[in-house]
């Protein structure tokens, strides 16, 4: 018998971290926001709260991109064209790969963009935007030591 996982479980494996990542932004970014409305501050709530949407969103769209990206480098990689026979879809493939890294820098744009209309339309502090921001970061890090002290033990 392996010691090794199988690709399947690894594959489930980190599905399910990636899950926590996302569940974990949102959380951090409610409970921020619960404390601040118990300190009266209204416009931080809202600030922290929608920082953390806007993380999390971040981080769906990183998400999707790489794993498009890589996709597309799989499929390129196991089409191998015959002797005689054109590459049909390497400028497909190409193409798509070129629309999916500028969809991975697009989101910066998505994200500043975000943040500007949270502050200008709900009136909040940016301080309270970026904060709010700073709850996927939270949720990477406690994500990651919960995967290692989990391995540890």
């Amino acid at each position: 018998m392996s010691s090794q996982p199988d690709k399947s479980e690894t594959m489930a494996h980190g599905e399910q971290v990636l899950r926590r990542i996302q569940v974990l932004t949102l959380a951090f970014g409610a409970v921020s926001a619960a404390v601040a409305l118990m300190l009266h501050r209204m416009d931080w709530a809202k600030g922290l709260f929608a920082g953390a949407i806007l993380g999390w969103l971040n981080f769906r769209w990183l998400q999707g991109g790489i794993r498009g990206i890589f996709e597309a480098a799989l499929a390129q990689a196991k089409v191998t064209p015959e002797e005689g026979q054109s590459p049909v879809n390497s400028s497909n493939s190409a193409v798509s790969g070129m629309l999916r890294a500028f969809s991975l820098l697009f989101r910066y744009a998505l994200v500043a963009l975000g943040v500007y209309v949270i502050f200008i339309y709900l009136h909040v502090p940016l301080v309270s935007i970026g904060v709010g921001l700073c709850a996927l970061v939270a949720a990477i890090v406690t994500a990651s030591v919960w995967e290692a002290l989990r391995y540890e033990s």
